[in-house]
């Protein structure tokens, strides 16, 4: 998620910095330039919701895997402890006879 940030923040800083530049540098008049800066962020604008999207989906399917994860590890724990319950049952002293000595 960090690099995700760095790289928005980088679109972002590029658009704005292309932006500047084409004003400064534009052959055409000011109402034609503000047109296709206008559909430039537009266009960036999408970009920017869809790749919105791919990130949430991505988040949702490291939290579906994340999940399922921690679900099978709860199973193994929990099969390990009833092992281990097993194995301690197993070994509980049993009641033994003891003979009596003979007197006599």
């Amino acid at each position: 998620m960090k690099n995700s940030g760095l790289f928005l923040g980088g679109l972002i800083t590029g658009a704005t910095l292309g932006a500047a530049l084409a004003l400064l540098f534009a052959p055409q008049s000011g109402i034609e330039t503000r047109e296709q800066l206008k559909d430039k962020m537009d266009d960036l604008e999408k970009e920017l919701l869809e790749m919105r999207k791919n990130l949430s989906e991505k988040g949702g399917e490291l939290n579906g895997d994340l999940k399922k994860k921690m679900n099978d590890i709860e199973k193994s724990i929990e099969k390990l402890l009833n092992e281990y319950k097993k194995t301690l049952l197993s070994k509980e002293p049993k009641e033994t006879v003891v003979p009596k000595a003979e007197v006599n």
